[in-house]
């Protein structure tokens, strides 16, 4: 039997905040809904941030995987899972579209297809999203960490 959506916030939200408590953080995080398909968990800024960021993200990554599989373990409905240290994920996703929009801008100009720098799914969501509002076709193209976005009129 599967569980809804608000018990998988619920348990999302716990499970998150537990983990947490390992590395000797006890936080209250905001955790949402967006549309009913993603689960979004906040964490508030502390003294741990770079720890639970890690490396070009590759901490707050894996505690989203972490807590996304416990989910789908546990048979939960809602199993994907947005977690952000800080507003770290959205400062990111700002600085992505500023690029972005100069690469968009280049490509109208030039006519020109554009191959971008390898990108995390999250980031090439974003350039994807930017791309179609503005009419620019936009493909990844590659396998594992050499995927990339390829822009084109």
């Amino acid at each position: 039997m599967n569980k809804g959506l608000d018990e998988s916030v619920i348990y999302a939200k716990k499970y998150l905040e537990d983990l947490l408590s390992f590395f000797g953080l006890n936080t209250d995080i905001s955790a949402t809904s967006s549309d009913g398909t993603v689960i979004e968990l906040n964490v508030p800024s502390s003294h741990l941030n770079g720890f639970l960021i890690g490396q070009k993200g590759e901490t707050v990554r894996a505690l989203q995987f972490m807590v996304s599989n416990a989910l789908r373990n546990n048979e939960y409905e809602v199993n994907r899972v947005s977690v952000d240290i800080a507003d770290y994920k959205k400062q990111r996703a700002d600085r992505i579209t500023e690029q972005a929009t100069e690469w968009v801008n280049k490509v109208k100009e030039s006519k020109e297809p554009m191959h971008l720098k390898p990108m995390n799914p999250a980031d090439r969501r974003v350039v994807h999203q930017l791309a179609s509002e503005h009419g620019i076709i936009s493909e990844s193209a590659g396998e594992g960490r050499d995927r990339h976005i390829v822009l084109s009129v």
